[in-house]
């Protein structure tokens, strides 16, 4: 008999581990027909939004950014989106970003595609316009290796410029890849696992991690990450960058 009492996942102050056991859907309005679990969101403590959307083949997200812009990324299965006006048929590892103040639509699913969203309220940089729309493949986007080793590597999805508030990048680890330092900084984290299994370590505390779980990581969390088993272990993640450190 199964111990339902049982989970691998974790909140704490400052990080957390969400396994899929756990999740329970919410009601998202214009999000029809699909299945939505907030992974993510400010009431953590976070200063982002992340959730996992698995839609039916009658499935539509229809929406108006307002002070938070979006990203979408297709984990499995292939959808049509359609946002400011532009339409493109999207399908596994391809991605939308959505700036603040644009009308969307995603319809005609393939049944249980499933997408990624990151959400986070823009920034906006004196002197630097706000970013256009953009659509993209990561399959066309290089992977160079992180820091000189070859076990690692790393994809930037979004341009790296001062209009964008926030970075998604892919990272891959071949089999015993790892970290080469344990990390401190201040950018936030959230992130899903696409593939493969490893160790994480979050302030000091150790965790398994495998396909499909999802880390929020606090601004000065701690964390260092070890690819295990015999295949590559890959995560998207998200990180706020290019803005002042304080208000003060």
């Amino acid at each position: 008999m199964e111990i339902s009492a049982l989970t691998r996942s974790v909140v704490k102050r400052n990080h957390a581990i969400i396994s899929p056991d756990g999740y329970i859907n919410s009601r998202v309005p214009g999000w029809e027909n699909c299945t939505v679990n907030v992974i993510i969101n400010e009431q953590m403590g976070a200063n982002l939004c992340q959730t996992l959307i698995t839609m039916t083949e009658k499935g539509e997200l229809t929406g108006t950014t307002q002070l938070s812009q979006l990203f979408f990324y297709v984990i499995q299965g292939q959808v049509s989106a359609t946002v400011d006006g532009e339409t493109r048929k999207l399908s596994q590892g391809q991605f939308v970003y959505i700036p603040i103040e644009k009308s969307y639509r995603f319809e005609h699913p393939e049944t249980s595609t499933q997408l990624l969203s990151f959400h986070k309220v823009y920034e906006k940089l004196n002197g630097y316009d706000v970013p256009p729309v953009l659509f993209g493949d990561a399959a066309t986007i290089e992977g160079p290796t992180y820091l000189g080793d070859p076990a690692l590597r790393l994809q930037v999805l979004l341009p790296d410029t001062l209009s964008f508030d926030m970075a998604v990048n892919i990272f891959t680890y071949d089999p015993g890849g790892h970290l080469p330092f344990v990390e401190t900084h201040i950018m936030e984290h959230g992130l899903i696992y696409l593939q493969g299994q490893g160790v994480y370590m979050l302030d000091q505390e150790w965790y398994p991690i495998k396909k499909g779980d999802s880390i929020w990581m606090a601004p000065y969390c701690q964390q260092w990450f070890t690819a295990m088993g015999k295949e590559p272990a890959v995560y998207i993640y998200y990180k706020n960058v290019n803005r002042f450190p304080t208000v003060v």
